[in-house]
């Protein structure tokens, strides 16, 4: 490796420099915040774990996500996180263990083998909510209000929300007599969205009429509220899971619409990007000239049983980095007071007690810094004094 190469940062991760920084920081906590008064605890889980713990119930998808490396101490195969749920999950079900309602929130950095996108990155700093014990409509709505309101607070305006759910897939491909290879290549023609090469491929296939068109219809389910009338008419009668599917995905439509009544609704009843461990609504967020889902979540009742204690779930979750990209986030600064080298303890003790009024005390070790500064501590009357620069 060259001298030049020796600066250089993989491909997808990048580093904060101080502006941005601050940026990150400041918008971090202010969405913390906002979480803690929804009633969401904070829990920081480990930056890597044993592979085996890290991926139960995770599925295949989010394992080819997460980096590998091998544990000096004990020889084991750990994992660097690449998504907190399967992580938050564990916590609830064996640490927490409260058989009540759990909201839980978290904000770290994680690290993923590939990018999200074409310009995405391979270590986001991902911030999310989860809730634990209730099952019903009601929890869906709370974490889809919750996301959005984060959106918002962040200062994105004009966003569009994405509305699926995993059993409307499943119950087609489930009523039709197919083998799993038929059903893998159908799943990657719905994740892809060809569908020229769906129409060709179903035809090939040895199916009912009937079962053609719910094949063929179901990745064409996609747009306004009138969605849902079409997938009843189309797949009202496939069968029950489905038909709930659809009663579900309206009342949390409604209820969305009465709380966030400029917030765009899109339905896609053939979305598969979410991960694989989903069970329910699965929802995302965009905002025009963005191409890539800003945040993203859904229902998980899965995932905890492999812990030992299967509970429902719902979640939600998005990259702190990215919103900061998309909005103006403002940081107020603080007042800045230039100090000379606290060589007193007079001025050591004054220079302290600016700090914890909230200035930003700089001792000046080279005579450049006065430019930056608001005020300045002179020696005045016997005592250090704030004097304003003169800019």
């Amino acid at each position: 490796m060259s001298l030049a190469d020796r600066w250089l940062l993989p491909d997808g991760v990048d580093e904060a420099l101080p502006e941005q920084a601050a940026k990150i920081e400041y918008l971090r906590r202010t969405l913390l915040n906002l979480h803690e008064s929804w009633g969401y605890h904070l829990v920081i889980p480990p930056l890597l774990e044993y592979l085996d713990s890290l991926l139960t119930g995770a599925g295949s998808d989010l394992e080819i996500e997460t980096f590998k490396v091998i544990d000096q101490l004990s020889g084991r195969l750990l994992g660097i996180r690449a998504d907190f749920t399967s992580q938050v999950a564990r916590i609830d079900a064996h640490c927490l263990k409260d058989n009540g309602v759990q909201r839980l929130s978290y904000c770290g950095s994680v690290l993923r083998t590939m990018p999200a996108g074409l310009d995405g990155t391979r270590s986001p700093i991902q911030l999310g909510a989860e809730i634990y014990g209730h099952g019903g409509v009601e929890s869906d709505v709370e974490v889809l209000s919750l996301m959005l309101q984060t959106l918002s607070t962040a200062g994105l305006s004009n966003v569009v929300l994405d509305l699926g759910h995993v059993d409307v897939v499943s119950g087609v491909l489930a009523a039709c007599d197919l083998s799993a290879d038929q059903k893998g290549k159908l799943i990657e023609l719905y994740k892809a969205k060809d569908l020229p090469e769906l129409d060709r491929y179903v035809e090939e296939l040895s199916l009912r009429d009937l079962e053609r068109r719910w094949l063929v219809g179901l990745p064409r389910l996609c747009g306004g509220k009138e969605v849902l009338l079409s997938a009843t008419e189309l797949l009202g009668g496939v069968n029950e899971s489905i038909r709930n599917a659809i009663v579900l995905l309206q009342e949390v439509s409604e209820s969305i619409c009465q709380r966030f009544p400029t917030v765009g609704l899109h339905f896609d009843l053939s979305d598969l990007v979410s991960y694989s461990y989903h069970t329910g609504v699965v929802f995302a967020a965009y905002v025009p000239g963005h191409g890539n889902a800003i945040a993203r979540g859904g229902r998980y009742n899965n995932i905890g049983q492999v812990f030992g204690r299967s509970r429902p779930a719902t979640g939600f979750s998005t990259d702190v980095k990215a919103l900061v990209s998309l909005t103006d986030v403002v940081v107020k600064k603080p007042k800045t007071v230039l100090s000379p080298i606290c060589s007193s303890d007079a001025l050591w003790k004054k220079v302290n007690s600016l700090r914890a009024e909230g200035y930003r005390v700089v001792e000046d070790l080279d005579d450049l810094y006065a430019g930056d500064a608001d005020f300045k501590l002179d020696f005045v009357d016997d005592a250090w004094q704030l004097m304003p620069v003169q800019n």
